[in-house]
């Protein structure tokens, strides 16, 4: 490492500088290919900025104020990205009917933030011990504990329900835990005088379909139940 002492603040030169900013674009920017490929909302590019922007922010704060006189504390800044990230995350996270969208991302992006400030501070055994972690995780980690939790995961199947216009599914919802089973989605749909509520339901072992077809057909006003493929 080139580097020199002003005003008593050691600083470092170009080519480290533009080392550390290379190393968090490759590191940012392997997660955000894994992102990519698999269509999230957060991808190469973004991923890649960020883990840029992290290491940029840790170098200002470590060396960016040597020229000012006073004392200077180097993780001012940096400590910023922790909290400030948060942000940028939650813009990834979606709400779609019961369900939500975007917690991987959103945690894609809050640890690449970190693996570009470790970068960006030359801890290069953190920055990929961190990045191969990530991928492991987000990769064949994934696959192996798909295939081992769905031994034991519930099924899920889709409940068709039509109540009349201006229904409430509320009311369907509970009958559906009355029974045992649990509303996973939802989808609410109406046309002409007939409102659809499409449910997917986790059953549970001991739950049966009779049972949740049963207590769903109990409820005031729906028209019809049945389930679909």
């Amino acid at each position: 490492m080139s580097s020199l002492s002003v005003l008593g603040v050691a600083t470092i030169g170009w080519p480290e500088v533009l080392l550390r900013l290379f190393v968090a674009a490759a590191l940012g920017g392997a997660i955000g290919l894994e992102r990519e490929l698999r269509e999230r909302q957060a991808g190469l590019r973004t991923h890649l900025v960020v883990s840029v922007g992290a290491a940029l922010f840790t170098l200002v704060s470590a060396y960016g104020f040597h020229n000012f006189d006073g004392k200077v504390d180097p993780t001012r800044i940096a400590a910023q990205i922790v909290s400030g990230i948060g942000f940028l995350g939650a813009g990834a996270i979606i709400r779609q009917g019961l369900s939500v969208r975007g917690l991987t991302t959103a945690a894609s992006l809050w640890l690449v933030a970190a693996i570009g400030m470790a970068a960006g501070a030359g801890y290069w055994e953190g920055a990929l011990i961190a990045t191969l972690g990530s991928l492991l995780a987000l990769g064949p980690l994934r696959v192996g504990a798909f295939r081992v939790l769905s031994r034991y995961r519930p099924t899920h199947d889709r409940l068709l329900v039509e109540i009349p216009a201006g229904g409430s599914p509320g009311p369907v919802i509970d009958a559906i835990e009355r029974a045992g089973g649990r509303v996973v989605s939802l989808d609410v749909t109406q046309e002409g005088e007939r409102r659809s509520v499409a449910a997917d339901v986790a059953m549970p072992p001991g739950t049966t379909a009779v049972a949740v077809v049963a207590g769903v057909a109990e409820v005031d006003g729906v028209l019809e139940v049945q389930w679909t493929d």
